[in-house]
């Protein structure tokens, strides 16, 4: 296999395993013909092409079934993700809530509603006695500060009480609402697992994006970064396929920020503001794209 065959069959992952099964084969074909002889890598040009339209294919078959729960499925997903991360930088303080929340994220991760329900309805009871000073369902020893690795403040230690509460409760009330019209879910992709690192000491609720606690760090500035990058997506998406799903998702990410914002109006920063505003403004496109994209399909 040459070098640029190698290339090709890289760029071509893009493409979902099903659709390469198909006609992987025949297109790597006519990319190597169709390239001038002598040459080791793809044209620039040509790899966004296949990455695009690699992407446009897995939008366009993520897009089948019932819109509703799928985005509400995926929506929960994010948040319960979030929820786990902002958990990593006390793992060995609070070891057992760590694990509680990690298998929370993968049973909701491989679409097993009525098993993460419980798990995802434990940790917020949990969360809720940490952010009122309680040690419920366990002795643990308030406040709970990060290992030794971390530079954090104590857990949930900043903000309010009522953001991560909102967290849990949209994410408890999307299971419940999957679970009691027993709505089919897909299982996600195990990519989703990999944004966990990105997020790990990133606790939305830390604000200061500009400066000051955990403000500008390396994990709040991926933080933002990832989001930003995710609801763009989510626009994207939706104005490729004229399908909500992804509103629904970005909708539900955004209920938890929101309260992040209005229970810590008086502490936001200018760059805090310039932050919400990008949120709320590609959350708003998310879920305008779907509109536009119907109609450039019926024009």
């Amino acid at each position: 296999m040459t070098t640029l065959e190698r290339q090709y069959r890289l760029l071509l992952r893009a493409y979902p395993h099903g659709y390469r099964s198909d006609h992987g084969g025949e297109l790597l074909d006519v990319l190597l013909e169709s390239t001038e002889p002598g040459r080791r890598l793809p044209p620039a040009r040509e790899a966004v092409a296949l990455l695009v339209a690699g992407a446009r294919t897995r939008l366009t078959q993520a897009a089948r079934g019932r819109a509703w729960p799928d985005g509400l499925h995926l929506g929960v997903t994010v948040l319960t993700l979030i929820q786990l991360a902002t958990l990593v930088p006390y793992a060995g303080r609070v070891p057992l809530w760590v694990a509680v929340s990690a298998a929370a994220f993968l049973a909701v991760l491989r679409g097993r509603v009525l098993l993460a329900l419980p798990l995802v309805a434990a940790a917020g009871v949990k969360v809720w006695g940490i952010t009122h000073g309680r040690p419920v369902l366990d002795h643990t020893i308030l406040p709970v500060y990060p290992d030794p690795l971390w530079d954090a403040p104590a857990l949930y230690g900043t903000g309010g009480p009522i953001a991560p509460a909102v967290s849990y409760l949209v994410a408890v009330a999307g299971l419940a609402v999957l679970a009691l019209r027993r709505e089919p879910v897909r299982a996600r992709s195990w990519a989703w697992v990999a944004a966990a690192p990105v997020l790990a000491g990133a606790d939305p609720a830390w604000l200061d994006v500009g400066g000051g606690l955990g403000g500008g760090s390396v994990p709040v500035v991926a933080r933002v970064a990832l989001e930003s990058a995710l609801l763009a997506g989510a626009a994207w998406a939706g104005r490729l396929t004229g399908d909500h799903r992804w509103a629904i998702a970005a909708g539900a990410y955004l209920l938890p920020a929101l309260a992040i914002l209005f229970e810590n109006l008086a502490a936001q920063t200018r760059q805090d503001a310039v932050h919400w505003i990008v949120l709320l403004t590609l959350t708003l496109v998310a879920a305008a794209m779907p509109h536009r994209g119907r109609r450039h399909a019926v024009l």
